[in-house]
């Protein structure tokens, strides 16, 4: 399992009914096989898994690993708010191909959420997983944080490799990698500081620019690890205004609406969430025209 490099979050897709396409999501995966991507990450935030159940999250993972060869990384989020919940999720995704799951944090009673809490919960989780275990930190989504003593003590932990980041502090990003073992990945989950986090010592991201944009997320990746450091950093900053856009900016919806610009249909975002309206989708459109990609 490749733990380096750029990992694509990939949205769930919906019919007109609310309802997980699975057709769609098999065209969808065509296009995201056949581009650099070291490999792709299920059943996330981007995936909209807080807003699915887990028979249809478990289609999702049977029909991802169908066409996701050998070789590419499949990682799928298990996160659920009990740890006995987790913990048969990650289960399920084990036995149904994972190479790995991402846990979110649980945040339901935030203030409960202690380290020594999430500590607890991540190891219990680990110890029953039969794939390795990912920690997943979103403060911004979740309102709790996982702090990097928390995160040292996990580390120590033989089924817990890594860690998915997503703030955009490079701070707090370096302080994640200094108290980690070497060998404990972390991925940076923001795509506006993607080149920082390389520099700081991420081993790759798992960013949602990287599903409208794979070439030049790779491309970041790649001249950051040959050291040509102007060069990628010219990259990022072309790439800041999108990844803006379809994160902090429009969200999943702003996704899905960009995927569709570029001609990759992954329905509409489920419902309460609404569909980008016009106005953002004429701005992503002229962030799009503006943006060639450039084949690997």
């Amino acid at each position: 399992m490749d733990l380096t490099g750029v990992l694509a979050p990939l949205p769930t897709p919906f019919d007109d009914r609310d309802q997980v396409d699975l057709t769609r999501l098999r065209r969808a995966l065509r296009h995201w096989i056949a581009s650099p991507l070291t490999g792709f990450v299920i059943l996330g935030t981007n995936g909209e898994a807080g807003l699915m159940d887990d028979a249809e999250c478990d289609r999702v993972v049977e029909a991802t690993r169908a066409l996701v060869p050998e070789g590419r990384t499949l990682i799928v989020g298990a996160g659920r708010e009990s740890t006995a919940a987790t913990a048969r999720a990650a289960t399920r995704a084990g036995e149904l191909g994972a190479d790995a799951v991402l846990v979110r944090t649980p945040s339901f009673f935030k203030s409960q959420m202690t380290s020594d809490t999430l500590i607890d919960h991540y190891r219990t989780v680990a110890d029953g997983s039969p794939v390795p275990v990912l920690l997943y930190n979103f403060t911004a989504a979740t309102g709790v944080s996982l702090h990097p003593d928390a995160v040292a003590s996990l580390a120590a932990h033989a089924n817990i490799v890594g860690m998915k980041e997503s703030g955009s502090d490079i701070g707090h990003l370096a302080d994640l990698i200094a108290m980690t073992p070497r060998g404990f990945r972390v991925l940076s989950g923001s795509g506006t500081t993607f080149f920082a986090a390389l520099c700081a010592g991420a081993s790759g991201g798992i960013l949602a620019v990287s599903g409208l944009l794979p070439d030049a997320c790779m491309r970041i990746f790649e001249l950051a690890r040959e050291r040509r450091y102007e060069e990628a950093n010219a990259w990022q900053r072309r790439l800041l205004p999108l990844a803006r856009l379809v994160s902090a900016g429009y969200g999943v919806p702003g996704l899905k609406a960009a995927l569709k610009l570029r001609g990759i249909d992954v329905g509409l975002p489920r419902r309460p969430l609404r569909p980008a309206p016009d106005a953002a989708i004429i701005v992503l459109q002229q962030a799009l025209a503006q943006f060639e990609e450039v084949t690997a």
